[in-house]
């Protein structure tokens, strides 16, 4: 088979107050299979995005078998043989069309030359794409009712069905569960053992990284610091070390904070979704509650039925013994509640807005002047938050879409320490984040328990709970499986409820 090798050669780009890229030079062959790691903001996507034909205000070159292309669009890239899998997989599928249409959608639109359509011979070609790649997943399915991990292996089939050299996929288990994970790792191995491509991965996970690639790259500060073969002997730390330019300590040390009386109660919830089934918990002062469970155990559900973004059907909340109306995210802001979801750029910021604003959106009106915003007061309050959470920005008026996924998500937070509640709910903070980010924002979490207020901690990464979490609810299909102190458990115990393993329980309230 021919090996093509692409390379960037000094190539920099620039975006309003911030040089995200700084005279890089990275090179891959066919056959390989490449880690690109760094923390946020070094630089990975924003290249990945050049060589995928996103980012096409770049200077220097790129070069394919030693030949300079010109990377300016999308469709450039896809000429070339480059294509990407971003980890919003929703914005690159088209929902409401069928698998078999998401996986050729390339040729409909560029090749297909009569005006009638062969919805057998289509139906027939997706299909044999599929079972090429070991995808078992029904061709005429939409695909909105489809799996996170089902929607990744229809983008990858979609890029392997045009011309494809060069697959870049982009955080592809943020959103995946362990065995979704293992599934997409199975794909990317056969893809690796039968397709003459080279694949780059990008992941904040680096046990991934030491698991499946060959090499991996190492960016910080928009360049590339070292490029170095995985071995036996290749540990996270190191990893993490090269990314930081620093020493690391791996765990983090969660500072004891008092707890005291029960603060918020959750008796017999269910969602109108059927999400959530018959929840109960408490959070006392001061308390980091875990919400532990795979992806689609009704973890997001759950937090936002508690935040009022999704309709309940039965059961009651109260807070210091208040019951609790909420029926919408006002009444629990209102009641001192705070949420940060999930999905941080669709739900969590405004990111077609700058950061002072943001830090300021959750209680807009204490800086209000005789109905008019004070532009100084809300200034003044996104000074002292960028100060406190690190947030890497050029200037507060720095639009939220230009930062780093762990800025985003720092911003998020932020916004919500403005309007100083009393129970915080995260779900799935450092969904994308770095290590060093994820530990800034361990310590935000901390701190926020030291002044008294509590923490609802919702995440499927169990090594997180067990370390920054207090207790632990495990939900399994919507239902508590089991209620668990984070000092006397691990991973096996917390997985085995997570399974199914068990029966439900209900806590004492």
């Amino acid at each position: 088979m021919e090996k093509l090798t692409l390379a960037a050669r000094d190539v920099s780009i620039e975006f309003p107050g911030v040089k995200a890229l700084a005279n890089v030079n990275f090179e891959i062959s066919t056959g390989e299979i490449r880690a690109v790691v760094g923390a946020n903001g070094a630089g990975k996507s924003t290249l990945m995005k050049i060589l995928a034909g996103a980012n096409p205000s770049y200077t220097g070159e790129v070069l394919l078998n030693g030949k300079v292309i010109d990377l300016r669009s999308p469709m450039a890239a896809k000429k070339h043989g480059i294509q990407i899998v971003y980890q919003e997989v929703d914005t690159a599928l088209i929902p409401t069309l069928s698998v078999a249409e998401n996986v050729l959608l390339n040729h409909m639109i560029m090749e297909q030359k009569s005006p009638v359509l062969n919805w057998r011979r289509l139906r027939r070609e997706a299909q044999r794409i599929l079972a090429r790649l070991h995808i078992d997943v029904n061709v005429r399915r939409l695909v909105q009712n489809l799996t996170l991990a089902q929607k990744q292996m229809v983008l990858i089939a979609k890029a392997i069905a045009s011309r494809c050299n060069f697959l870049i996929l982009d955080e592809p288990t943020a959103p995946l569960s362990d065995t979704e994970t293992t599934e997409l790792f199975g794909l990317v191995k056969h893809l690796h053992e039968t397709e003459n491509i080279a694949i780059i991965f990008i992941s904040h996970r680096i046990h991934e990284v030491i698991s499946i690639c060959e090499k991996y790259t190492v960016m910080r500060n928009g360049e590339t610091v070292d490029t170095t073969a995985v071995t036996e002997s290749t540990t996270t730390k190191e990893i993490v070390e090269k990314m930081l330019g620093r020493a690391f300590d791996e765990l983090f040390s969660k500072e004891k904070v008092e707890i005291g009386e029960r603060v918020f109660e959750v008796s017999h919830l269910s969602d109108a979704e059927g999400k959530v089934s018959d929840v109960s918990f408490y959070v006392r002062k001061g308390e980091i509650v875990g919400i532990a469970g795979l992806v689609g155990a009704g973890k997001s559900e759950l937090c936002k039925t508690i935040f009022g973004a999704h309709a309940k059907a039965g059961g009651e909340m109260t807070l210091h013994g208040k019951k609790l109306r909420i029926n919408n995210p006002t009444q629990a802001l209102q009641n001192r509640i705070a949420l940060v979801p999930e999905e941080r750029r669709k739900e969590g910021v405004l990111v077609n807005e700058n950061v002072s604003l943001n830090l300021s959106a959750a209680c807009l009106g204490d800086f209000c002047t005789a109905s008019f915003i004070n532009r100084s007061k809300v200034d003044g309050n996104a000074r002292k938050y960028v100060e406190e959470l690190g947030i890497i920005t050029p200037s507060i008026r720095q639009y939220v879409r230009n930062l780093s996924g762990g800025n985003q998500q720092k911003v998020a937070v932020g916004k919500w320490l403005a309007a100083d509640c009393e129970l915080y709910i995260f779900d799935e903070p450092t969904k994308g984040v770095d290590v060093g980010a994820k530990h800034d924002i361990f310590r935000l979490i901390n701190n926020i328990t030291k002044q008294g207020n509590s923490v609802l901690y919702a995440t499927c990464e169990n090594a997180e709970l067990l370390s920054i979490a207090d207790r632990i609810y495990v939900l399994y299909d919507g239902k508590i499986m089991a209620e668990l102190t984070a000092s006397e458990t691990d991973e096996d115990e917390i997985m085995n409820y997570a399974v199914g393993g068990g029966t439900p329980q209900v806590a004492a309230i």
